[in-house]
């Protein structure tokens, strides 16, 4: 079988509409929603991703204001910046891009983020919030698998789900929201033994290992649904996710490309975060 594309293009342009005309509605009753980057130092990759968080406020209508620090930056200066934009009522969501320098303890300053704040879905308060049930802040990416997981019209609840990867970002909270979904969960890692046996059991498969090609052909269940959220380089130098693309979309029912998949609707999904932070900020 041939499996159909999970578009990231077609689902983030979907999300980021939504959320343009929710802006619109707020803007009518004089609040704008306001996204706030902290860029500390100038690492190429974290430059590119806080461009494209910068063009998609200005897609939706928000504000975006990014505060950009020096790498040599101390964690106490850090800190002082957030405690500044936590106290301003016109910010509604802020970020601190990722990863920072070494000299900056990154849980310490996650930490610092208000909850109410906190459109990345990191800091304690909304991990545990998300563990127990209750509403909070998602994680940007595994919000954004289960927005593509919703797409396909399969129904999660029964199903046998397995996440290769335990990362805090996304492996662990991807495994929760799908639990929460009443899918039968297996989280997979480097000490998983005969993992391309568990993978074949998967009715949906997550990847998120950060290893071009690691998902072979081979360990996708035939008509599984395959999301990949993956962003490696192949040796060629071209852009690929954890997942042998060309050979998993002969098994597989449905699959997410790389690039144009969980990437944009990562994105998409902090815009998603922002407004709502805004609302429930301004009671609106």
């Amino acid at each position: 079988m041939s499996a159909q594309i999970i578009d990231g293009k077609v689902l983030a342009a979907q999300v980021k509409a939504e959320v343009a005309a929710d802006v619109e509605t707020l803007k009518a009753k004089g609040v704008q929603p306001c996204l706030a980057v902290i860029l500390v130092g100038e690492n190429p990759a974290s430059q590119t991703y806080v461009k494209g968080k910068e063009k998609d406020c200005i897609e939706c209508g928000m504000e975006s204001r990014v505060i950009r620090m020096p790498a040599d930056s101390t964690q106490q200066q850090v800190l002082d910046q957030l405690r500044v934009l936590a106290a301003d009522d016109a910010v509604h969501g802020i970020l601190v891009q990722l990863p920072l320098p070494e000299q900056i303890d990154e849980q310490a300053v996650i930490a610092a983020i208000p909850p109410e704040k906190d459109v990345d879905g990191f800091t304690p308060v909304n991990v545990g919030r998300m563990m127990i049930g209750e509403e909070c802040f998602l994680p940007c990416t595994p919000a954004g698998c289960m927005r593509m997981l919703d797409s396909t019209g399969v129904s999660v609840a029964g199903k046998h789900a397995v996440v290769v990867g335990r990362s805090n970002i996304v492996g662990k909270p991807a495994a929760m929201l799908l639990l929460s979904r009443n899918a039968t969960v297996t989280i997979c890692h480097s000490k998983t033994a005969d993992l391309p046996e568990v993978c074949r059991s998967a009715d949906i498969l997550v990847a998120a290992v950060g290893r071009a090609g690691f998902i072979t052909g081979d360990m996708v269940k035939e008509g599984a649904v395959v999301i990949d959220v993956g962003i490696n380089r192949s040796p060629e130098g071209k852009l690929c996710g954890d997942v042998d693309f060309a050979a998993a979309a002969e098994k597989a029912g449905h699959i997410t490309p790389v690039p144009g998949g969980v990437g944009l609707m990562t994105r998409a999904m902090l815009m998603v975060n922002t407004v709502e932070a805004c609302r429930r900020q301004t009671g609106l």
